[in-house]
């Protein structure tokens, strides 16, 4: 394998109980230090599948991931220390307040004391959350409790942040504050991996990106070469609707 690569999958496989098919059919992906990784395909493709195996949420059921370069199986604790997590669904307890919420995730890393309140401040302030941090969750609308949600994730500054769908149903505010904070972070050397269906998003986002579908990797690459080598093909959403087709899909 690679040496120095943040992610690296070698030929995994994830069979659902009860599944005649598998969710994953041997992908194989390297995901060098530093990038934008965009993880993109339509709805059942196994991005979400994938994400969870990443970050020890699911077993596979073969194959073999690498975490800056610690076997997923054999460092699990170690590999939670350096990767945070910004699930799809909003992961706090609405009757909780943000403040409240994020200084017991914060503690569950292992923060405390003076560091956590400065590191929850700076983060509260940044997304434009420190007036409202007392409020219950429950009260925030869709784009506060998305980035209450980021905060969540990143609180420990973690090396590789993996993010599932961290835009999605929000307004156009709470977008922008989002991804300008992910550049940001990128730039502090944090390789993130990032699903969506938002393919503009993305093409302006990542540096890489992997199109999956039925469990199998079918392109990768980078979005401006990709577009590029395909005459008569404009943006990202084009080569996606073209390698993935334009049925609909529903689960």
């Amino acid at each position: 394998m690679t040496s120095g690569a943040a992610i690296e999958i070698r030929d995994l496989v994830k069979i659902y109980r009860g599944n005649d098919e598998p969710a994953l059919n041997s992908i194989s992906l390297t995901v060098p230090h530093g990038e934008i990784f965009g993880l993109l395909g339509p709805n059942g493709a196994g991005k979400t599948t994938t994400i969870n195996i990443l970050c020890g949420i699911l077993g596979a059921t073969s194959g073999s991931v690498k975490i800056e370069g610690m076997d997923s199986r054999q460092h699990r604790d170690r590999i939670k220390q350096v990767i945070g997590v910004v699930p799809q669904d909003i992961a706090l307890y609405p009757t909780l307040s943000a403040r409240e919420n994020l200084h017991y995730i914060g503690s569950m890393y292992g923060l405390g004391g003076k560091e956590l309140r400065e590191r929850v401040g700076e983060c509260l302030e940044f997304f434009g959350l420190e007036k409202y941090a007392r409020r219950q969750i429950r009260t925030y609308s869709g784009g506060m409790k998305r980035r209450v949600n980021l905060i969540a994730g990143i609180l420990h500054r973690p090396r590789i942040l993996f993010l599932d769908e961290p835009t999605v149903g929000i307004d156009v505010q709470s977008r922008n504050v989002i991804i300008d904070y992910l550049k940001q972070l990128n730039t502090k050397d944090t390789t993130i991996i990032y699903t969506s269906h938002y393919m503009e998003e993305a093409e302006l986002l990542c540096s890489s990106i992997a199109i999956i579908d039925h469990g199998r990797i079918i392109t990768e690459g980078r979005p401006a070469e990709m577009i590029g080598s395909q005459p008569g093909y404009t943006n990202l959403e084009s080569i996606f609707l073209k390698l993935t087709g334009r049925k609909l899909r529903d689960h």
